[in-house]
């Protein structure tokens, strides 16, 4: 069996993020949330965010957490519907040579530990397309 590592990963034959999108101004975010931070409704809907996007900014990982392997890319990648993603970059070199600004991606998932009784935890990506 898998889970989630985050609420809005919606696992399945084809896993995708889900977001919060604010009714008035459809700014949208993962996670809960109260009131919207761009406009102030307190209105959401929850939709399904496309699973292709374009890298729009990266930076390369030399230091982490002692458990957290290095180098690895954390990005910002907009959904060919606009959302935002901040997410690691996967299936790539942390190189900088490798990596273009533009390029096509889309989201990848991948298991990041197992329990006791063999329950997987699922993380999220974005992979070059």
């Amino acid at each position: 069996m898998q889970i989630p590592l985050v609420d809005y990963l919606v696992l399945g034959d084809e896993p995708y993020l889900q977001a919060h999108e604010c009714t008035a101004c459809r700014a949208r975010f993962f996670g809960r949330r109260n009131g919207c931070a761009q406009c102030g409704a307190r209105s959401f809907d929850v939709v399904q965010v496309s699973n292709t996007g374009t890298l729009r900014t990266f930076s390369i990982v030399h230091r982490a957490a002692p458990s957290i392997p290095t180098p690895y890319v954390s990005a910002i990648v907009h959904t060919d519907d606009g959302t935002s993603v901040r997410a690691n970059l996967v299936g790539i070199e942390p190189d900088p040579e490798s990596i273009k600004l533009g390029m096509k991606v889309k989201l990848d998932t991948y298991v990041v530990g197992t329990d006791d009784e063999g329950q997987e935890a699922v993380a999220f990506g974005y992979a070059p397309a």
